[in-house]
């Protein structure tokens, strides 16, 4: 018994240690989660409820869309009804009847077809516009986290060198070489940076809980690649002006939409004054049930009736209402689709004058980190070789303090980057050109 309960014990002890390596492993590969750009987009758009609402749109409208046109297709309608007749009869003894009915001839059902193909275009350009938006909020976050990485990793070097700065300041002060006041600003731009990368930090943690909540991926450890985003989209841009027609899917989804509406109300307006024919069939069997013969001198047990209803209305109240009704409903949507597109109109005349402005910001910046670098070169130089026979001396936190401005001008760089590429993002997606973008990576 006991060398039994041995072995089953030395038998299950390994099974914790299984568990933690496969928990090991889990949270080794999230803490390195690395993900596209396209990859992203991709997820985002299985993953984003907006999508799914736009397909079951779409969906929705082919079937309106067949519903429409199959007016015309007979239907067949199957129907039993045994049953007891005591007395006279009620009705006519059928026990199995078969029916069948169709549209024939509509002044209306014309227009409400072109209505449904149009909805049906409507609901299609509204499901890529859903896709261009996931696109565009996939891509903001995702180039937002790239530059909050790469500004990270440029400030963890700008920190070691701050922290070089007040070891040196606080040697040279104890010394009797510097001042306390130079101590004090070393630590101060010390503080600085720590404060910087706190909030780079928290930035960078909300934009992969954004990118989580839009891919369906954990966030934890979720970090980009930086090589799978395309070069910002200055070309493209550029052969953008006032005067091009805009390709906004959103935008002629609205467009699409009026025009559905306006096919509807010529529908409705046909109602009236028009006539309408209607083919209808029936089957019937009859059962000779007790009573049927002692009120009819004849019997038969089958029988089929054919023709066609003509209707003609002249006069009715309740279409000429509705009529008016979906007129109004279809200039409504008219008037929104035109003043979509003036807002689109100024949305992007403005967002043409911020990039020029963040253009010009991102030059002076790039000159900037470029000076710095280059005055850094120059401290370094006089470092090794010294300043000359009759310069002073270069002192160490001379150094320290370029290698600082050096890194500080570069983070400002990143930072214009950023906030040109945010507005041409934008753009992109008003002309209806964001998910080429994303696509370019891919070749």
């Amino acid at each position: 018994m006991h060398a039994s309960t041995l072995v089953r014990t030395r038998t299950r002890r390994p099974l914790p240690g299984i568990l933690a390596a496969a928990l090991f492993l889990c949270v080794s590969i999230a803490a390195r989660a690395q993900i596209s750009l396209s990859t992203a987009v991709d997820l985002a758009e299985k993953n984003s409820p907006s999508v799914h609402g736009a397909v079951a749109n779409v969906q929705k409208a082919t079937a309106a869309l067949d519903e429409t046109r199959d007016a015309y297709i007979p239907s067949f309608v199957l129907g039993v009804s045994p049953g007891y007749a005591y007395g006279f009869p009620l009705g006519y003894p059928s026990f199995f009847n078969a029916t069948s009915q169709s549209l024939v001839l509509s002044w209306s059902q014309r227009d409400y077809v072109r209505a449904a193909r149009a909805a049906v275009n409507a609901a299609n350009l509204n499901l890529k516009d859903a896709q261009q938006q996931v696109a565009l909020d996939v891509s903001l976050d995702y180039v937002e986290l790239d530059y909050d990485l790469r500004e990270i990793a440029a400030l963890d070097e700008e920190h070691a060198w701050a922290e070089g700065l007040v070891q040196t300041e606080q040697d040279r002060v104890a010394a009797g070489v510097d001042p306390r006041v130079s101590e004090l600003q070393a630590e101060l731009t010390a503080a600085e940076v720590d404060e910087k990368r706190i909030q780079l930090e928290n930035d960078a943690d909300a934009m992969r809980q954004k990118l989580a909540h839009l891919t369906g991926l954990p966030a934890i450890g979720l970090t980009t690649v930086s090589a799978s985003i395309p070069p910002p989209p200055a070309a493209t841009i550029a052969g953008i002006d006032e005067q091009s027609p805009p390709n906004n899917p959103g935008l002629s989804a609205a467009f699409a939409n009026a025009k559905a509406k306006f096919f509807t109300a010529f529908g409705d307006a046909k109602q009236n004054y028009r006539p309408t024919a209607v083919f209808a069939g029936q089957y019937s069997l009859f059962e000779k049930t007790p009573g049927y013969t002692n009120y009819y001198k004849t019997f038969q047990y089958n029988n089929v009736a054919l023709g066609v209803q003509l209707t003609f209305p002249l006069f009715d109240a309740t279409r000429r209402a509705r009529a008016r009704e979906t007129a109004a409903d279809a200039v409504h949507a008219q008037a929104d689709a035109d003043a979509s597109l003036n807002l689109l109109s100024e949305q992007r005349s403005t967002m043409r004058d911020a990039i020029r402005e963040l253009a010009a910001q991102q030059r002076v910046a790039q000159v900037q980190s470029e000076l710095a670098q280059e005055e850094l070169k120059t401290v370094e130089t006089e470092l090794t070789n010294g300043s000359g026979p009759n310069s002073p001396a270069v002192p160490p936190t001379q150094a320290q303090r370029a290698h600082i401005e050096e890194r500080q001008r570069y983070a400002d760089m990143l930072d214009t980057n950023f906030s040109l590429m945010k507005v041409e993002l934008n753009l992109l997606r008003a002309t209806g050109q964001i998910d080429v973008w994303v696509r370019s990576s891919l070749k």
